[in-house]
């Protein structure tokens, strides 16, 4: 966390070039690796690739739409950015390894805030060995934190459009507990803690991504708007319809609890929630799914609804859309 001088100190305190000091000594210390010929500090990083395919994601985060300060801490917000963005590569069967980052904020936010933002951001990094390697600061009205990553693939990159007819869907990874924990933070409470947790800092299933891709996955996508709505891309990109069959998922006993103190049906916080960030993956029949992953459906040929539950068509929310 930052010192107690950081809390009283505003951006416009710290000024641009003292912001983006005291940003690259939390930088420094996590030691990107020897891959990174030349980190933050110059116009742009140079970075060694060593061999198989670069993959790049980017995503955005803008305070009010999808965090508010007063749900989650600096440090928090930092792992979910991390996340959002790691977890891009990871549902190519890749590993990210460098990362950039863009933040705009107000002038007279707490310099601490975007300290600590930028620890969290780090230590998420961290978890796969990946490190932040450059970026740029501005004055906005609001805050909006833009990512870009860079990974690497050892195989050929599992892209959405793979998936045939007769293919098995698997997940991996926790799901539903981050929207479990968004509907308890949006009635004013904090518990069940374990959602509220999973909501602030999500846990995604890092090692899925490439093991998937080794096995022999067709088609992959990370889960960050919705179950229903990510199937609907692998369906509408791989020119298939997708079944998926809710007795696969076995609903936790968190979830259960909030539905009855809400009266939502906890089954919609799994096939419409976001932010978890498991992977979503088809499988040839004849593949053996490995460990971690579950079948929740099955791939058909091209049919009218792309995407159905239990066999017929599915009335609940799919999933966040920003327009």
């Amino acid at each position: 966390m930052a010192d107690a001088t950081d809390r009283d100190t505003t951006l416009a305190d710290l000024g641009e070039f003292g912001l983006i000091g005291r940003i690259g000594e939390i930088v420094a210390a996590t030691a990107p690796g020897e891959d990174v010929l030349l980190g933050p500090g110059d116009d742009a990083a140079v970075l060694r690739v060593r061999k198989g395919h670069v993959v790049v994601s980017t995503d955005l985060m803008v305070e009010g739409r999808h965090f508010r300060r007063d749900w989650v801490d600096a440090v928090d917000v930092g792992h979910r950015a991390a996340a959002q963005n790691l977890s891009d590569i990871n549902a190519m069967g890749g590993r990210a390894q460098w990362l950039t980052v863009g933040l705009a904020a107000p002038a007279d936010l707490p310099a601490a805030w975007a300290l600590d933002f930028t620890r969290g951001f780090a230590e998420e990094c961290a978890v796969v060995g990946a490190g932040l390697v450059g970026g740029d600061v501005t004055r906005a009205d609001e805050i909006v934190i833009a990512v870009t990553v860079l990974g690497a693939c050892t195989v050929s990159p599992v892209a959405r459009s793979g998936a045939a007819a007769g293919d098995v869907l698997a997940l991996c990874g926790r799901q539903g507990w981050s929207a479990g924990g968004l509907a308890v933070l949006g009635r004013g409470f904090r518990s069940p803690r374990v959602l509220v947790d999973a909501y602030r800092r999500p846990a995604p299933p890092y090692d899925a991504g490439p093991v998937a891709a080794e096995a022999g996955a067709t088609s992959m996508i990370d889960v960050s708007d919705g179950l229903l709505a990510e199937a609907r891309h692998l369906a509408d990109s791989s020119g298939v319809s997708i079944d998926v069959e809710t007795s696969a998922f076995e609903i936790p006993e968190p979830l259960l609890a909030v539905g009855q103190a809400t009266g939502a049906d906890p089954l919609q916080f799994i096939l419409g929630g976001g932010e978890d960030h498991p992977l979503l993956a088809t499988f040839p029949p004849d593949v053996a799914l490995p460990e971690g992953w579950t079948r929740v459906g099955s791939v058909g040929a091209r049919a009218e609804l792309p995407v159905t539950v239990d066999g017929a068509a599915y009335d609940g929310p799919t999933g966040w859309t920003h327009f």
